[in-house]
């Protein structure tokens, strides 16, 4: 008897210190790791909302690049943290889904294993893009270029088997073209490299080329959205302009290590919920073409498994495969 009653008050003494250490929360900075280098729609995006949480939260929001391995480095990193709210996971298509289905048998990490879901903080579509030396004004005429000179015309993208990869390879399969390919360690650095003329053309989100293909320095053929852009209407989509299979959406949501306790995840939640919410982030979102959307935990995770399967199939098709 004396020692049931010695666990039972050893477990109310835990629940106790649990819900105290919760109620505390947060109490020191947070931190948001971006698994890709500055500049991209993925960092764009945290640092967007990080202001409104440290103002609704308390706590000062620090953005954390880690990029290389189309993402995978970054999220390990967060993967790896002690699952207590104080370190989120920037997330894109690319980590909660891609680098599921493009490993083999054996991915880095397992999204819904290894992370809890919070939710998406916008969706966005890409852009085929172009340096304004190239000679073509169309998606035809680009492949037909592409025809003539197999391999010749670089396109970046933010790295190997990240969602803008998979758009050259969805244009080489529906086109039959050759395109060479020259991965970045995020969308920031292959922007830089375009607008420069080292590469010559890109997939790229709307949230980091917006005000380039405003500005004139990079030039616009096509849209991957199944509807023309809201933000770009003059901008045909790519089944307009004859290749229907060249479609893609991206999801950038935040994520935190499993096990994050239950009250924490909430907290957190509804802190991003509030900050997407707030009509300044809203503006900044859809100023450079992008759609704000939050939905719960379990909507997320649902989503998820639903884009999982997705990119599983794209990336089978495709025959995407990489080797780590």
């Amino acid at each position: 008897m004396r020692n049931h009653l010695m666990l039972a008050c050893a477990a109310a003494a835990l629940v106790a210190a649990t819900h105290a250490y919760s109620q505390a929360y947060p109490s020191k900075p947070i931190r948001i790791v971006v698994p890709f280098a500055p500049g991209g729609p993925a960092d764009i995006t945290a640092r967007t909302i990080g202001p409104r949480m440290t103002e609704l939260l308390g706590q000062p929001i620090i953005v954390d690049n880690r990029g290389g391995a189309n993402g995978v480095i970054g999220a390990e990193n967060a993967i790896r943290s002690p699952p207590d709210g104080y370190t989120l996971l920037q997330s894109t298509s690319s980590i909660t889904a891609i680098n599921m289905v493009t490993y083999g048998d054996k991915p880095p990490y397992d999204t819904l294993r290894d992370l809890q879901p919070l939710t998406p903080v916008m969706f966005t579509t890409s852009l085929i893009v172009l340096h304004p030396s190239m000679p073509t004004k169309t998606l035809k005429e680009l492949v037909a270029l592409m025809k003539s000179r197999p391999n010749q015309i670089t396109f970046g993208s933010a790295g190997t088997g990240g969602t803008l990869h998979f758009g050259i390879e969805m244009l080489q399969r529906e086109a039959g073209v050759k395109i060479t390919h020259v991965p970045f360690k995020g969308a920031g650095p292959a922007v830089t490299d375009l607008i420069g003329g080292q590469i010559n053309g890109m997939f790229v989100d709307l949230p980091v080329i917006s005000p380039y293909v405003k500005s004139g320095k990079v030039r616009a053929l096509a849209v991957t959205s199944v509807e023309r852009s809201q933000y770009f209407p003059e901008i045909p989509t790519t089944k307009e302009a004859g290749y229907p299979g060249v479609e893609m959406t991206n999801c950038y949501g935040l994520l935190v290590p499993a096990k994050t306790p239950r009250d924490i995840v909430m907290k957190l939640h509804d802190a991003v919920v509030k900050a997407v919410a707030t009509p300044a982030v809203r503006e900044r979102f859809i100023a450079v073409g992008a759609d704000p959307a939050t939905m719960s935990p379990e909507e997320f995770t649902r989503f998820i498994k639903t884009d999982i399967d997705k990119w599983g199939k794209l990336a089978k098709a495709a025959g995407i495969v990489i080797e780590r």
